[in-house]
C-alpha cells in the first residue's frame, strides 16, 4: 500500500509539473503574441482610435478599407514584388552556395581546410556598418547603385553566405561517414554523393538555412536604403517608411501594411517549421 501510495504521489507531482511549465509556457507565448494581435487590431482602426485612452482591442468599427488604402498611398504591389523574387533568389543562391561549400569543409579533405574555415568565419565579426561605405563605393564604381544586383549577391557571398556556410557544415559533419564510403565504392563521384546523398539526408538543415535566410533578407532596411533610390525598386522595409513623414505616422495603414508584409514568414515557418526544429537541434552536434 505504501508504496502504492508513493507511485500515485510521483505521478501527481509530475503532472502538476508538467502542468506547470505548460502554464509558463502558454503565459510566455501570450505575452510574446501581444504585440502581433495589437498590430492585427490597430490595422482595422479608425485614425482617432488608435491612441484611444483607455486602450481598446477590439476596434468599434472594423475599418477594411485600410487594407486598400495601402495600394492606393503607395506602390505596394511592386514593393512586395520586388521583396519576393529578391528573397527567391537570394535563399536559392545562398542554399546552394552554402551547401557546396559547407560539404566541402566538411567531407572533402586539403591543405589549409580548417585555417580557411576560420578566415571565413571572421568575416562574420565584422560589423555590417564598417563595411557599408566600402562597398557602397565599391557598387558605384561598377554601375549597381539603384538596382537589385547589390541586394541579391551580397548577401549570397557575404555574411549571409558564410553563416550558411556554417549550418551547412555542421549539419553535414553528423551525416556517418560509412555512407559516403560505400557509395564512393559503388562508383559515385563527389558531386554526385553531395546531389544524391547529402543534400536529401540535409533537409532538416536546408530548412533551417531557408528559413534565417528568408526572414533576414525579407526584414532587411540597411542595405536597400544604402543601394536603391529609384521608388519602384524598393523592397516593402523602404516602403514601410514611406507611412512615416514630418507630419507623422499613419498608425493604421502602416500597421495593415505590417500586417500584409508578415503573412510569407508566417507560411514559411509553418510549411517548413518541423525541419527547422531538427535542422536547429542536429546542428553543432559535433565539432
Amino acid at each position: 500500500m505504501k508504496a502504492t501510495h508513493n507511485g500515485s504521489a510521483g505521478i501527481w507531482r509530475k503532472s502538476l509539473g508538467t502542468a506547470g511549465i505548460y502554464a509558463a509556457l502558454g503565459a510566455i507565448s501570450l505575452v510574446m503574441m501581444v504585440p502581433f494581435i495589437w498590430m492585427i487590431s490597430t490595422s482595422f482602426k479608425e485614425p482617432n482610435e488608435v491612441f484611444k485612452y483607455p486602450p481598446q482591442l477590439i476596434p468599434s468599427t472594423f475599418r477594411f478599407e485600410n487594407y486598400a488604402d495601402v495600394f492606393k498611398l503607395i506602390p505596394f504591389e511592386w514593393f512586395y514584388f520586388n521583396s519576393v523574387y529578391i528573397a527567391a533568389l537570394v535563399v536559392g543562391g545562398t542554399v546552394l552556395f552554402a551547401s557546396l561549400a559547407g560539404y566541402a569543409f566538411a567531407r572533402i579533405p586539403f591543405t589549409g581546410r580548417n585555417a580557411v574555415f576560420l578566415v571565413l568565419l571572421s568575416a562574420m565579426m565584422i560589423p555590417h556598418e564598417v563595411t557599408a561605405i566600402p562597398m557602397f563605393l565599391f557598387m558605384r564604381e561598377i554601375g549597381w547603385i539603384d538596382t537589385h544586383l547589390p541586394l541579391i549577391l551580397l548577401p549570397i557571398f557575404g555574411a549571409g553566405g558564410v553563416f550558411g556556410i556554417f549550418v551547412m557544415r555542421q549539419f553535414f559533419i553528423t551525416v556517418p561517414k560509412e555512407l559516403e564510403e560505400a557509395a564512393m565504392i559503388d562508383g559515385c563521384s563527389r558531386l554526385r554523393i553531395y546531389a544524391r546523398i547529402m543534400l536529401p539526408i540535409a533537409k532538416p538543415g536546408l530548412a533551417t538555412l531557408t528559413i534565417f535566410t528568408f526572414v533576414t533578407n525579407w526584414n532587411e532596411f540597411f542595405d536597400p536604403l544604402i543601394f536603391i533610390n529609384t521608388r519602384s525598386l524598393m523592397t516593402l522595409p523602404l516602403g514601410l517608411s514611406l507611412f512615416t513623414d514630418e507630419v507623422g505616422t499613419a498608425w493604421h495603414h502602416l500597421m495593415s501594411a505590417t500586417v500584409m508584409a508578415t503573412v510569407p514568414l508566417l507560411i514559411i515557418f509553418f510549411l517548413a517549421q518541423r525541419q527547422f526544429i531538427e535542422g536547429v537541434a542536429m546542428t553543432g552536434l559535433k565539432e
